[in-house]
């Protein structure tokens, strides 16, 4: 009896004299974690305007990268730099476009061309009016007869092994969508080769891409057949059908390979009005292959987060292209020096991001187990597990604030597409195909099923603070083991909660407010079964139990004494 006297008293006194201020210092401390964590710009599948915004400061923008070609003496590059610029409404792009124009007046000859080329100029007297005032594409020139017998000719002369192999190709008889060139009708496939050879005499070709070029010609010479050199030819006939002979050798200095051409090609017969976006992006990261590689990897999404990174400036988008990933629009604020570390050292900001949720969801949990719990010694009450809930918490965290951690990109609209006859008897089961499900989850599955677990964790919490509560009162077992079965339907509103998320969640699906997602809706009854579960079968059943001991130990000396 005197024991239990000093029970009551020792919680008479620990709920006189609270602990809270640790409990404010520990929730405080959390809440701060979070949100220097939250404005940390760096994620893991994904880049931030922000971070895009630093790596721009300084650096040159569309219109300043034109008129560096355009003293380079490279107007033709410089032109479909200035359609992009005008496109992204660059501020600066009047500029360029008075500049283009005043070198434009002072030699009218070089515009349908590019600009000059020593290797050009004693094939075509560069310097002669060929009526023409606007950029050429430069097969235009290269198809008459005259300008192929002239081009022969000069490039027959080389000592470049290249050059003479290219050249041989000429004589390949075998070909499956050009005709050959020495044949009538082979015009085409003739001003190809002799473009191909004389870009590879003016050094105009990126070292892996004149490699792989003059293999695919010998190869091809080898076995009298085209081969995989035809599909390179019609990718060259693409582009040269678009670009002038400036613009495509500086396009063709950048590219890596005949794979990052057929790329191109591919690119500027899907796109052809943003033609000038994609080829401004490559001469300013100074990387086609990239370019080729994020646009047909993201799409039309990609292509709006190339633009956003090319507005600006050259640094923004060599950062975009450098980490091939999209572009994170979530609005979040930035702070100066916290998005310049996290530009410099990215993987030391990711780290220090993901540890400040963890470390400040356990702070917060932490600072609700001392509120509940520190000032009872109380086995039957078990503390609130600070560091799984936490887990969980940072979890949910990471998947809020990276929306493409989980998310598979939608195909490429600049991809491939073949259309293939169905041949295949639909009614008969045979020929159909069977195919493996999808372990893809949505990002909004995801947050839709973890707002529902934090529903249920806050309805776990409240319980415990109920139990708390009644166990602190100054009050006989019995009267404490009332007020439990009192508390019965507290104890079950996890349930109710559950099934009222659910039904919400169906509701909405079926008036088309949200997409209609069965797995986040049943989430929501799930996890409402589990808590009540836990919390009456693992803290209220015990505690009860202790109270109806209690009782009967505390209602014995009424018994003796009658």
């Amino acid at each position: 009896m005197r024991a239990r006297q000093m029970n009551t008293a020792s919680r008479m006194s620990s709920s006189t004299h609270p602990r809270s201020g640790p409990v404010v210092i520990w929730i405080i401390a959390g809440l701060l974690l979070l949100a220097a964590a939250w404005v940390v710009p760096v994620n893991l599948k994904s880049v931030t305007p922000a971070l895009l915004t630093a790596a721009g400061v300084g650096t040159p923008s569309l219109a300043r990268h034109g008129r560096q070609l355009l003293d380079r003496e490279k107007p033709g590059p410089a032109t479909l730099v200035l359609a992009a610029a005008r496109t992204l409404g660059d501020p600066e792009a009047s500029v360029l476009a008075l500049a283009l124009d005043n070198a434009a007046h002072r030699q009218a000859e070089l515009v349908p061309w590019g600009g000059w080329d020593p290797f050009l100029d004693p094939l075509f007297n560069l310097k002669e009016n060929t009526g023409r005032t606007e950029s050429t594409p430069v097969l235009t020139f290269f198809i008459t007869e005259k300008a192929r017998t002239n081009l022969l000719g000069y490039l027959r002369n080389s000592r470049s092994q290249g050059v003479q192999t290219l050249l041989h190709v000429r004589e390949v008889g075998q070909a499956e969508r050009f005709i050959p060139a020495t044949r009538p009708g082979g015009q085409t496939l003739d001003a190809v080769v002799l473009l191909s050879a004389l870009l590879y005499q003016g050094e105009h070709l990126s070292v892996a891409l004149q490699r792989e070029l003059r293999e695919l010609a010998d190869n091809a010479v080898r076995a009298d057949r085209l081969g995989e050199l035809e599909p390179v030819f019609i990718d060259l006939l693409s582009l040269g059908k678009r670009l002038d002979w400036i613009q495509l050798a500086s396009l063709l200095r950048v590219t890596g390979g005949v794979k990052t051409v057929g790329e191109f090609a591919q690119l500027a017969r899907v796109t052809p009005d943003d033609l000038p976006i994609i080829y401004t992006a490559a001469l300013l990261s100074g990387s086609a292959d990239r370019v080729a590689t994020y646009l047909l990897e993201y799409g039309r999404a990609g292509m709006e987060d190339l633009k956003l990174a090319l507005t600006l400036g050259q640094g923004a988008t060599e950062q975009l292209l450098s980490r091939q990933v999209p572009v994170n629009r979530q609005p979040a604020p930035s702070f100066g020096p916290i998005t310049l570390a996290a530009l410099l050292y990215p993987k030391l900001a990711l780290l220090a991001k993901y540890l400040g949720f963890l470390l400040g969801a356990f702070c917060i949990f932490r600072g609700l187990d001392r509120l509940l719990f520190e000032d009872i010694g109380d086995p039957s009450l078990p503390r609130v597990k600070s560091g799984i809930l936490a887990t969980l918490t940072a979890a949910l965290l990471v998947l809020g604030t990276e929306p493409f951690l989980l998310k598979t990109p939608a195909p490429s609209e600049f991809q491939l597409k073949l259309t293939i006859p169905v041949l295949a008897n639909i009614s008969d089961p045979a020929t159909l195909t069977p195919t493996a499900p999808t372990l893809n989850m949505d990002i909004s599955t995801l947050l839709t099923i973890g707002f529902f677990a934090l529903l249920q964790v806050g309805m776990y919490l409240f319980c415990l603070a109920k139990m708390r509560e009644i166990d602190r009162q100054e009050a006989p077992s019995l009267l404490k083991l009332r007020l439990m079965e009192n508390e019965e339907n507290l104890f079950d509103g996890g349930l109710y909660i559950g099934i009222a998320g659910t039904a919400s969640a169906l509701v909405l699906q079926v008036l088309g407010v949200i997409e209609p997602n069965l797995l986040a809706a049943y989430s929501s009854n799930l996890f409402g079964i589990c808590c009540v579960a836990l919390v009456k079968i693992r803290h209220v059943r015990p505690y009860k139990r202790r109270l109806i001991i209690e009782g009967q130990a505390e209602s014995k000396p009424v018994i003796a004494t009658a």
